[in-house]
């Protein structure tokens, strides 16, 4: 039987190896329950041990310090991962994870830490989860007068990149088509980059989210990390 926390896990070893399941990795990320190191007053114990936090109840949340002095806060997708990080005893807590996103708001996060598979979130990722439901926010741009737009194939075919759209679109129903190309705008761009048109009815907008996080490159899927 999966339980939350292995569903989350395994949705975290796909989305590091393939950029197409990031986008369910991170809906499933908000929906989950996540362990931080901390403590917190005014507890009342349930039924079999749980601990319920009541209403503003003040939170205490560990940071770590990394190498250059610089800190950042663990928090772990299950219990499992949180005892793999430490070699001694230390206090800690289970909460929504989209609460800890809000009560963290402005600290840079760290995934999993000293696990195989993690994640670093910096405060705009953060906010973009929040809002967005995927970790960066799209910035359309609009072009404010007339421009010589060059179009073509690109040389250097990105099968990577292709194969890991085709994934994700393949999960969209209203997706008719999907269309690959190089554009080069002397008065905007500095050198020419991969474009992707995409042909699809209904919620338009959720689609381009999700595209959003694969990168337009030919990056390897070999990462322990996701970017």
């Amino acid at each position: 039987m999966q339980t939350e926390d292995n569903i989350l896990e395994i949705a975290l070893e796909l989305a590091a190896s393939e950029p197409a399941h990031r986008p369910e990795f991170y809906r499933l990320l908000l929906e989950s329950t996540i362990f931080i190191f901390g403590s917190a007053g005014q507890l009342t114990e349930g039924d079999e041990g749980l601990i319920t936090l009541k209403a503003n109840t003040p939170i205490e949340v560990v940071n770590w310090v990394r190498p250059d002095g610089s800190s950042v806060i663990p928090f772990f997708t299950s219990l499992r991962a949180l005892q793999q990080a430490i070699t001694s005893d230390e206090k800690y807590l289970a909460l929504p994870a989209r609460t800890f996103f809000e009560i963290t708001r402005g600290a840079e996060l760290i995934l999993n830490p000293r696990s195989e598979f993690g994640k670093e979130f910096t405060p705009t990722e953060v906010e973009a989860l929040l809002t967005e439901g995927v970790n960066k926010v799209a910035t359309p741009m609009v072009a404010e007068k007339a421009a010589e737009v060059l179009l073509g194939q690109p040389a250097n075919y990105p099968k990577n990149m292709v194969a890991s759209l085709t994934t994700l679109l393949a999960k969209h129903s209203n997706v008719k088509a999907a269309y690959l190309a190089q554009i080069y705008n002397r008065s905007h761009d500095e050198k020419p980059h991969l474009i992707v048109g995409i042909e699809a009815d209904g919620d338009f907008e959720n689609l381009i989210r999700e595209v959003g996080v694969v990168p337009l490159t030919q990056g390897q899927r070999e990462s322990r990390s996701i970017s």
